[in-house]
């Protein structure tokens, strides 16, 4: 496994996780009462936009391209275009998933919408970067051993810890403590988020400790 590699996994989840500090700073330069609990649908929408940019970003410059390239422009919009699908319809299932774990049905929808397509940024999306629209890719990825790649397993890492980070916040919402924070999906989307970062972080962690037992197979 080459150093250089795993460098330029640190490089794109920094810079990930950075954007995302970002989204909850910045913002208060320019607008006035600006903050992630105050307006926290606005800071769902710019964390959303300003993750899915850097990701699809960071896919172009840095990481390897695991489909065979072709230069048919026909090819790159049919791929672009179902990518688009695919990412909406994450959206959709995660709404669907959410509202069966508790959310309000008809009540709070643009919130509970929003949250779902941040889970989907976390996670369909990133997907969608490293293996595009394939879902035997992402089956495989997210089965035994699937990895064959340092960003599959960083992929599998971090799509864990959000959905994860998004469950675990979901538990102070019945508690009767009377936060701001409480309110519904506040702490779920906190918690994805965090989740999210940490993913990041514990991500090329495990991979560089593990790097000498951890052999990829092409597949």
């Amino acid at each position: 496994m080459k150093e250089a590699e795993i460098r330029r996994l640190w490089a794109a989840n920094l810079l990930r996780a950075f954007s995302v500090i970002l989204t909850a700073v910045v913002p208060a330069f320019f607008w006035d009462g600006f903050t992630v609990l105050g307006t926290h649908l606005v800071w769902l929408c710019i964390c959303s936009v300003c993750v899915s940019t850097l990701s699809i970003i960071l896919h172009l410059v840095l990481t390897p391209n695991v489909t065979p390239k072709r230069s048919s422009f026909a090819h790159k919009i049919s791929r672009f275009l179902k990518c688009c699908v695919y990412f909406f319809m994450s959206c959709i299932l995660f709404h669907a998933i959410i509202v069966l774990y508790g959310a309000p049905l008809i009540e709070s929808v643009t919130e509970t919408f929003l949250f779902a397509v941040l889970l989907s940024t976390f996670t369909a999306l990133q997907c969608l970067c490293t293996l595009g629209p394939n879902i035997q890719a992402w089956i495989r990825v997210f089965s035994k051993n699937g990895a064959v790649s340092i960003w599959e397993s960083s992929l599998q890492i971090t799509t864990v810890c959000s959905i994860l980070g998004a469950w675990f916040g979901a538990f102070p919402i019945p508690l009767d403590w009377d936060r701001p924070w409480q309110v519904w999906p506040i702490s779920c989307s906190l918690g994805a988020t965090f989740g999210f970062m940490a993913g990041l972080i514990i991500a090329p962690l495990w991979i560089h400790w593990n790097r000498k037992r951890l052999t990829y197979k092409s597949r």
